[in-house]
Parts: structure tokens; sequence; C-alpha cells
């Protein structure tokens, strides 16, 4: 498998829902870059384990956090275009490339 792409877009919503748990709780964003990257170790494990939700993008859900990776798989390469909280509308990630 080719090495994988974080999308920038998808690195901002990472920071920014950092950026607010450790405004909540001094700790708390720390917890939440732990979950992130064990969802995206499980992605890059299986990244055909978690379901498509919208055309080719798949979301794989965060555990403790409601949030979750959204991704494609493009000729191999594994290429995560959002980080979002489940509650948002999903219009905002289905436009990113």
């Amino acid at each position: 498998m080719k090495p994988p792409i974080f999308r920038p877009a998808a690195a901002a919503d990472v920071e920014e829902a950092y950026r607010w748990y450790e405004e909540r709780r001094a700790g708390l964003g720390e917890e939440f870059l732990t979950a992130v990257q064990g969802t995206w170790e499980s992605i890059m494990t299986n990244p055909e384990l978690y379901p498509v939700v919208h055309r080719q993008t798949r979301r794989a859900l965060l555990r403790r956090f409601p949030y979750g990776l959204y991704y494609r798989v493009v000729q191999g390469q594994v290429v995560v275009v959002a980080c979002m909280h489940t509650s948002r509308d999903s219009r905002r990630w289905q436009s990113r490339r």
C-alpha cells in the first residue's frame, strides 16, 4: 500500500477538536489525539474494515469521542479527508477531495 495522505483540512479538524477538548480539561485533548492515532492505525491495518457512508468515503468512529475519520482508498492509498463530530452536517466533509 502507498503511503497515506492526511489532507490539510482533516489535520485542521483534528487540531480544532484537540484545542476544544484541551480547553475543557487539561489532558483531554491528548486523550483525543490518542483515540485518533488508534483509529488511524486500525484504518492502516485494514482500510476496508469500515463502512462506506457516501460514495467511496468510509467512516471510522473514534473510541470514547463522538468523532469519525472520513477517508477514501484511492489507487491503494488511504486519503483522510475529514475528522468530524458525528452530529455535524455531513455536507461539510462531502465536498472535500
